[in-house]
């Protein structure tokens, strides 16, 4: 079987390959002898119905300052793809909403992977929402006497935006901090949004673990840390990953939300566990992949394709 495989995502020339999960998807295919095509968001178009992208032809190497080359542009008609990978990363905005809504017009005749209406649908810190008894207490406001409230009955929090990524405007309140009105102000002047608050789980230092799943079963996990005097564990924000193992408190997680993920056709997700809570289920781009590879784990990469090549066949 050979397919055509158009990724959309941020320009392969900015990608860090030592982790970037979109670069590993793109080696596999490639590998498997698949065509792959490459384009960025703003090159996505629709006329009269069409959904076309302004798209170049791909070739990755697994070589740092030499992973990719790109043909001449050309318009492509995304519904003669066989499969479409949105894989740009957040922030999940209007613009992100408008790709879904345009792809969501090819899909499932070309297979988009996640699937667009449902990542519109499924924001990654709402949707956990459906699984209250497995994430830490959450509240999702902007009214500062909520926060006040909340701050009051669980003490140390940590406060987020609802829509942002990567671990950008996080932090972490004890319970006497006095820099929370403010904190608030400058939310509310920057979001039009609600924003998230949270129960500070203690438990973060010794990780967040990243556990990915596909076609709603776990097949790799990655452990990671955060820096002495970060409470975040992203590792571009430096925190260091570690191997690991699934618990049985995590395997029921994986379990509980399963079904829902393959009902939504999320075929490649990403949740984040602190202790014994889910914090996220992340749909838009989850990453992971190499970093459960390097250290021993599941060649997830593979996999994937694995659960796409059946979809496609």
């Amino acid at each position: 079987m050979t397919l055509k495989i158009a990724f959309q995502m941020d320009h392969v020339s900015t990608v860090s390959i030592a982790g970037d999960t979109t670069f590993a998807l793109a080696l596999e295919a490639q590998k498997r002898g698949h065509a792959l095509f490459h384009y960025t968001p703003d090159r996505l178009s629709m006329r009269n119905g069409k959904v076309t992208a302004r798209a170049e032809e791909m070739r990755v190497a697994d070589m740092k300052g030499a992973h990719f080359t790109l043909g001449e542009p050309k318009r492509v008609d995304l519904g003669e793809m066989d499969v479409v990978l949105l894989r740009q990363d957040p922030p999940f905005d209007m613009n992100y909403i408008t790709t879904t809504h345009l792809l969501e017009r090819i899909h499932p005749k070309t297979l988009v992977v996640n699937d667009p209406a449902w990542v519109r649908n499924s924001p990654e810190k709402i949707f956990v929402t459906e699984f209250p008894d497995l994430m830490p207490e959450t509240l999702i406001t902007k009214d500062s006497r909520e926060v006040d409230a909340f701050r009051k009955e669980y003490g140390d929090i940590i406060v987020k935006p609802l829509y942002g990524n990567g671990g950008a405007g996080i932090f972490m309140l004890q319970e006497g901090d006095r820099n929370l009105a403010s904190l608030l102000e400058m939310f509310e002047q920057m979001f039009r949004e609600p924003f998230i608050v949270q129960r500070y789980l203690k438990e973060v230092r010794k990780g967040d673990k990243r556990i990915i799943l596909i076609d709603g079963e776990p097949v790799g996990a990655i452990n990671r840390v955060p820096a002495e005097h970060d409470s975040r564990s992203n590792m571009h924000v430096g925190g260091r990953a570690e191997a690991t193992d699934l618990t049985e408190r995590e395997r029921e997680i994986c379990a509980r939300i399963g079904p829902s993920l393959k009902a939504r056709g999320f075929i490649l997700v990403g949740i984040d566990v602190i202790g014994d809570y889910m914090t996220e289920i992340n749909v838009t781009s989850p990453t992971g992949v190499r970093e459960v590879k390097k250290f021993g784990g599941a060649d997830i990469a593979a996999l994937f394709w694995d659960a796409v090549e059946a979809k496609r066949g």
